[in-house]
């Protein structure tokens, strides 16, 4: 992996001039994850992930997009910015990637209100470019079994494996939907997109009681290994 902050100019150049580099682009976001997750948490659990990823396959790993479309969190605490403002800042950050001669980017979104910002992109870089830049648009948590949530079961178990700035203690069980039909989930989930506290009252889907590091460190191995190959399926696939 290379951290591209980290690197020096004339490094830098020259390891890009050697040979064919991938990039990685980190996307969370700044919202409320109930009282015993900080907001940071789809931030941090996104840069871990593409931390991994980038070391396992030798990525240049880009600085975390850590502000995301989270309005739906509203009244609770979000730093939140417009779709149309994240997916320009993600357009520009791959034209400029492309003008440093890095032509295949992968970006990995870390938060659910994230999606309509990202989708489509490759097809609209691809445009610009004249074809000239690859972009692969990916959520993290297509890439493990279990059922994701917010500040639920998943993303605690995450990040008790990965951060120390949990309050267990605090934990509280929120919107279950284990006994509802698919109908009520439907329903719930429109819901949520537009009012997550008016979906789940407290600001939780899913119940973060009985989560555990050993489980938080099990699933992020299994997103880590999967996405990995997701990720290099992507390279071989469209390859010219």
């Amino acid at each position: 992996m290379v951290e591209i902050k980290t690197q020096f100019d004339p490094n830098l150049r020259k390891s890009i001039t050697s040979q064919k580099q991938v990039a990685v682009i980190p996307v969370g976001s700044i919202e409320q994850h109930g009282p015993h997750l900080p907001i940071s948490t789809d931030s941090d659990i996104v840069t871990e992930v593409s931390k991994r990823i980038s070391e396992k396959n030798r990525y240049f790993l880009l600085p975390t997009l850590n502000y995301g479309v989270s309005f739906e969190h509203s009244p609770f605490f979000n730093l939140s910015i417009k779709e149309s403002t994240l997916r320009a800042i993600l357009t520009d950050l791959c034209s400029s990637l492309l003008t440093n001669n890095i032509k295949t980017v992968f970006i990995i979104n870390g938060h659910h209100g994230n999606q309509n910002s990202i989708k489509s992109l490759d097809v609209k870089l691809k445009k610009i470019s004249k074809n000239k830049i690859k972009v692969f648009p990916l959520s993290y948590w297509h890439f493990m079994e279990r059922e994701f949530d917010h500040a639920g079961f998943v993303e605690t178990s995450l990040m008790l494996a990965i951060s120390k700035n949990v309050k267990m203690k605090s934990a509280k069980k929120g919107l279950i939907i284990d006994k509802m039909s698919k109908q009520e989930i439907k329903k719930i989930g429109k819901i949520a997109n537009k009012s997550f506290p008016k979906a789940t009252k407290n600001g939780i889907w899913g119940d973060p009681t009985n989560a555990t590091k050993k489980d938080g460190q099990r699933i992020l191995a299994e997103i880590v290994k999967n996405l990995s190959k997701k990720c290099q399926t992507c390279l071989t696939e469209h390859s010219s």
